[in-house]
């Protein structure tokens, strides 16, 4: 039976989102509460990949950004004081086609010529599961900023780096991004791999 004190290890290996119960590698050692508090830097070898469907099936538009960064700090004592921030830099879009990078960079998407991030700032988070956890926080984008939820899913740690997944539907219609609709959705979901290496 998980003790109290492992229960709140994993709620706060969770809290980096900025995002069913799965196994340490064999042979890693258990983390204890010290081990897993401190501050962590978003490695470059992460991925961040999305996806906006085309109403009624069909091919959509899919893609992944290049360029982010990030940190999170673990609280030991107490999850809910724990942070999250992540920026992205939408110049950095990439998809299968160069004119639709284009298109995603022009004034009718992210508007890369005036605004060059975008950027989360975690406000709450909850625990869900044994490795699982909701965080919600502030997202802002073009210039306009909205509460935005995620789910976050442990993948893996040891005493150096922090592995997890993290997806959350977004609707791009309040940022200014509706450009499309109804032909695709007003839903982009995405879906992340994130790695955390200690600072």
């Amino acid at each position: 039976m998980m003790t109290p004190r492992e229960s709140a290890l994993r709620a706060t290996l969770l809290l980096a989102f900025a995002l069913a119960a799965v196994s340490a590698p064999a042979g890693a050692k258990t983390a204890s509460l010290e081990d897993a508090a401190g501050n962590y830097r978003i490695a470059s070898s992460s991925s961040i990949q999305f996806s906006v469907p085309q109403v009624g099936g069909g091919g959509g538009l899919a893609g992944n950004f290049g360029k982010f960064s990030g940190r999170f700090q673990i609280d030991g004592n107490n999850v809910e004081r724990s942070t999250v921030e992540f920026t992205l830099y939408p110049e950095s879009v990439r998809a299968r086609e160069q004119r639709i990078e284009d298109f995603l960079r022009s004034s009718a998407v992210f508007d890369t010529a005036n605004y060059q991030t975008v950027t989360f700032r975690s406000t709450s988070i909850r625990q869900t599961g044994p490795d699982t956890a909701t965080v919600e926080g502030a997202l802002t984008a073009r210039g306009k900023t909205r509460k935005e939820r995620f789910t976050v899913t442990l993948t893996n740690w040891d005493r150096r780096s922090i592995s997890f997944t993290i997806r959350g539907s977004i609707r791009r219609a309040p940022y200014g991004m509706d450009v499309g609709t109804p032909i695709y959705s007003n839903v982009v979901d995405f879906d992340m791999n994130i790695k955390g290496t200690r600072r």
